[in-house]
């Protein structure tokens, strides 16, 4: 029988290690690096100041510090800070970065002004508490849509605006179909910002050689090689000289990639003082400077005709980038723009893209990065339309969708969809969800006086950014199988996903498969770990390099069996030749034979494009009358990933997906005073979803395969998130419809919904 562990729901081979806690993180490493010196900062307590003076003589004379610097002693060796961005996309593009420590000016609160390295992490806790800097506060600016505006406080006075990029793309037909609607909609949408909140902190520890003038490194980073690039660049290195390790990351969410300040800073000084340097934020620490997400407003105008069908859509996006160009946090609004028009086919659109600098944290990418916001904005629009119209959402939709015999499909915003079986997911939600009879609870329950809806929401997103990855495959002697992989995981489970594939193309039991990942000096190249990539991009290539291998070990079997090599069958980790199953040698005997040969280190074309997952959600929620408290009281998720590799992890995915995008819908909030202070800088001011808020939910899928990947994979680590956030949204105001609330802006919370209710009952 041939073994077979693709396609089946099996545990996760890291769990046991996790949860005996017998796997380090980057702060529970201490080998190598006893007596290290600890960092800690000094960071501004305004969102933006002339810094006047720094004192550092009190500091310097505290028992255990060894070193305290300021952005004079240190940003003349890195310089400014630059994202490399394509300035051509842009009709406008301002590009300011940063630097190691702030000089002169500071634009954020939390941003660092001074390092101290001590000791002890107390001892360099209070030297940087004891640092003194006079401040000079500057007028404030933390909403996007105030910073473009004439007159506003400027973050950088010698360029004269705050606008950070500019970009307006447009399919030809837009005025003409608004001009031939039957109905127009005017749309303006919030899809605030939030915490990324990863269950690790932002750390970093570094040992430098100074006789062998290498560095090793730990940090938890999504992108290992990439990070590691980025400090030999900046420390004017090679990336030879450099051993970067993750150990285990403690969740990433995109907020991971970024290579921060204190990334630079803490193999910089170890360098400079010639002793092992080691850092971990504090809670607060990470909550202001790890960067932020989402954080855009689309104001939509959305023609359509009487039947429901859209005829033309005009779209601006605001995205508020932060205080700078930081990272990649400029396209993401980007992104949001051509995926605008979602799963329907509308060929008339035109949208417009500008992002300001305010006094806040730069923003990057998390979780669904610029798709959950466009989701959030088309779907919202998709249930308002019906609305307008007193049609059923679920037919609206379907009016709209893009026919699957239409794919591949090139949207009017550029992208190129490869597959697509929208309806398909929608009537499988609404007949798994029961939607039919959820729609007559529903009237029963307002019969009552009670506020139920129900909301839908129909997604796609875009993933698998980069098509090279690097999955190299080495047997040993004995047949053990080791994929050196740089697609490194911060909680995917790729250990079990990869030795699946492998193990199934080997045809070897998973045990005598390991994946490494992780470490720069083990793994010779590679991309990393986000934009639902791993299984599409890193999986597909050890796949690929697993063929590779079989090939070469069939050959080697063949001339120890005195056969042909396409005589012979390989099946349970025996090669045997076909008819003939007694005439067979084992996988490791071929192995041994091989004499150390059978690897494949190739760098291979296993991709074809993007890759375009989808899905559809449906939730029925509840609202309190008295105190505005939306209660979850069913969900149902349908997501389409194509071929899928182990059920249980996409399950795991799946799950805390919804938590995310539910949290955000109702909940979470990056929210700032006027004075650029951060309010939800702690954990008791940060409303994270608990599991008392949250139901069981029902998921399920379609499987659509791209013919852009092997197997037909695509991505789903983003998927629920981006299809959540929208539904629970649909389903509240779908509730508050029969008290005359038709839209309030994200999060969902009781005193915004209370607020409204007591709004429209005045109105």
């Amino acid at each position: 029988m041939p073994i077979q562990h693709v396609g089946r729901p099996l545990k996760r081979l890291e769990d046991p290690k996790l949860i005996t806690g017998s796997d380090p993180y980057v702060n529970d490493v201490r080998r190598g690096l006893e007596g290290a010196l600890w960092l800690a900062f000094t960071r501004s307590p305004h969102a933006h100041a002339v810094i006047k003076r720094i004192d550092t003589t009190a500091a310097r004379k505290m028992p255990g510090v060894v070193a305290v610097l300021t952005g004079a002693d240190v940003n003349a060796e890195v310089g400014v800070i630059h994202t490399p961005l394509p300035p051509e996309m842009f009709q406008t593009m301002n590009r300011q970065g940063h630097t190691l420590l702030a000089e002169g000016r500071v634009r954020h609160v939390g941003e660092p002004v001074v390092v101290v390295a001590a000791e002890s992490p107390q001892a360099a806790t209070d030297a940087a508490d004891a640092v003194v800097v006079d401040y000079e506060p500057l007028p404030v600016v933390v909403d996007a849509q105030e910073a473009l505006k004439p007159g506003a406080p400027l973050l950088y006075p010698e360029t004269g605006s705050n606008l950070a990029v500019s970009l307006k793309i447009e399919k030809a037909g837009v005025d003409a179909g608004l001009a031939a609607a039957d109905v127009i909609l005017e749309l303006d949408m919030m899809n605030q910002r939030v915490l990324p909140l990863c269950m690790e902190p932002r750390a970093c520890s570094a040992i430098w050689d100074d006789k062998a003038q290498k560095l090793t490194m730990w940090g938890d980073t999504q992108t290992p090689h990439r990070m590691r690039d980025q400090i030999a660049e900046r420390l004017q290195l090679k990336p030879e000289q450099i051993h970067l390790r993750t150990g285990r990351v403690g969740g990433g969410f995109g907020a991971k990639v970024p290579v921060y300040q204190e990334d630079t800073l803490v193999p910089m000084l170890a360098r400079r003082l010639k002793r092992p340097v080691r850092w971990a934020a504090t809670r607060r620490e990470d909550m202001q400077s790890t960067g932020h997400g989402r954080d855009m407003r689309c104001w939509m105008k959305l023609g359509a005709d009487k039947t429901g069908r859209i005829l033309a859509m005009d779209v601006r996006i605001t995205g508020n980038v932060g205080f700078c160009l930081y990272q990649v946090g400029c396209l993401l609004p980007v992104l949001c723009a051509q995926m605008i028009t979602g799963c329907y086919a509308v060929q008339a659109v035109r949208a417009e893209v500008v992002c300001g600098f305010t006094n806040t944290m730069g923003t990057v990418p998390y979780r669904g990065a610029g798709r959950p916001e466009a989701a959030y904005f088309i779907e919202r629009a998709m249930d308002m339309l019906a609305a307008r119209l007193t049609l059923d959402p679920a037919d609206v939709r379907k009016r709209n969708f893009i026919p699957p015999d239409k794919f591949p499909y090139d949207t009017a915003l550029g992208n190129s969809y490869d597959s697509g079986e929208y309806a398909r997911a929608l009537d499988h939600a609404l007949a798994k969800s029961g939607y039919p009879a959820l729609r007559k609870e529903q009237e029963a329950a307002r019969a009552q006086g009670r506020l139920v809806g129900i909301g839908l929401a129909s997604y796609v997103e875009i993933c698998g950014f980069e098509d090279d990855e690097v999955s190299d495959l080495v047997v040993a002697d004995d047949g053990r199988v080791t994929v050196l992989t740089g697609s490194a995981s911060h909680g995917q489970g790729h250990e079990t996903a990869f030795a699946q594939l492998v193990a199934d193309e080997l045809q070897v039991p998973m045990d005598m498969v390991k994946v490494v990942q992780g470490d720069t000096a083990l793994v010779r190249n590679g991309v990393g770990t986000f934009g639902s990539r791993s299984a599409a991009r890193g999986g597909m290539h050890a796949l690929g390099n697993a063929t590779k291998v079989r090939e070469k070990a069939q050959q080697i079997a063949a001339n120890l069996l005195e056969a042909a090599a396409p005589d012979l069958v390989l099946a349970d980790g025996r090669f045997s030749v076909r008819g003939v199953p007694d005439r067979s040698v084992t996988w490791q005997q071929v192995a041994a034979a091989a004499k150390g040969s059978l690897h494949s280190k190739e760098d291979l074309q296993t991709g074809n494009g993007m890759l375009f997952p989808f899905g559809a959600h449906v939730a029925m929620v509840e609202v309190d009358r008295d105190t505005g408290q939306p209660r979850i009281l069913r969900y149902m998720s349908v997501d389409d990933a194509g071929f899928l590799i182990n059920p249980l992890l996409v399950q795991g995915q799946v799950h805390g997906g919804l938590a995310q995008g539910i949290g955000q819908a109702l909940w979470e909030e990056a929210a700032f005073d006027e004075g650029g202070q951060l309010l939800s800088s702690s954990l008791m001011d940060y409303a994270l979803p608990k599991t008392i808020d949250l139901i069981s939910f029902d998921n399920d899928h379609t499987r659509t395969h791209s013919p852009r990947t092997p197997l037909g994979v695509k991505g789903i680590g983003e998927a629920a998130t981006i299809g959540s956030t929208p539904a629970i949204a649909n389903a509240v105001m779908d509730a508050l419809a029969p008290v005359g609330v038709t839209h309030v802006d994200l999060p969902l919370t009781p005193r915004k919904i209370w607020a409204a209710m007591s709004a429209a009952r005045k109105s």
